[in-house]
């Protein structure tokens, strides 16, 4: 029985990755189909409407975006937008956090940028360490009773959940790991047990 067990429990782990995947992907396209869907509908006639037409409009509108923001015209329309949703008290906390998450997934590996350099922090005098990114090192925009000149940010995952703790270290406390954004954050959401291949990065 209890191999049978750890049977079905290799077979959950094994397909519920790929499952959660693809869901995420199926309720993308059908919320765009839905939403997106409804306009053309009001558009077209409906015997020249076709299923997908939503999909397709959310992916030529995403597309559509992305090109706007290559003119300086439309980036500075853009800035000028968010610094109205920065002086909202709510927005800016919800609106800044989320915009900061997706930056930071939709470019995790970009070279020397905060965020991207994976450390270690150690805890006192114990020898114990702990693996997190390091997200900030200037903290002039900030009260000057924050931080120290030599104190640094470490966003610190927790595993097997969404969150974690940002912490403020000495930098003497902090040392640089040669280890990819993804591979770290995948080792530090599993609790370690994550496995891959040897990945390095240049200093």
């Amino acid at each position: 029985m209890k191999r049978l067990s750890r049977i079905f429990i290799a077979g959950i782990a094994t397909i519920l990755p790929a499952v959660a995947t693809f869901y995420l992907l199926f309720w993308l396209a059908t919320s765009a189909e839905d939403i997106l869907g409804r306009l053309i509908r009001v558009l077209l006639p409906g015997r020249l409407y076709r299923p997908g037409m939503g999909v397709l409009a959310g992916l030529a509108l995403v597309l559509a975006i992305g090109v706007m923001m290559q003119a300086l015209v439309v980036r500075r329309i853009f800035n000028w937008g968010e610094r109205v949703l920065f002086r909202v008290p709510l927005i800016k906390s919800i609106y800044g956090s989320i915009r900061d998450l997706i930056n930071f997934v939709a470019h995790p590996g970009r070279e020397g940028s905060e965020g991207s350099q994976v450390v270690m922090v150690t805890l006192g005098s114990t020898g114990m360490e702990v693996m997190g990114l390091l997200t900030r090192r200037d903290f002039s925009d900030m009260p000057s009773d924050v931080a120290g000149p030599d104190t640094v940010a470490v966003y610190l995952p927790l595993s097997y959940q969404i969150g974690g703790h940002t912490v403020l270290v000495p930098k003497s406390a902090v040392r640089l790991v040669q280890m990819s954004t993804d591979r770290a954050m995948r080792f530090m959401i599993t609790g370690g047990m994550s496995t891959g291949t040897q990945e390095t990065r240049k200093p």
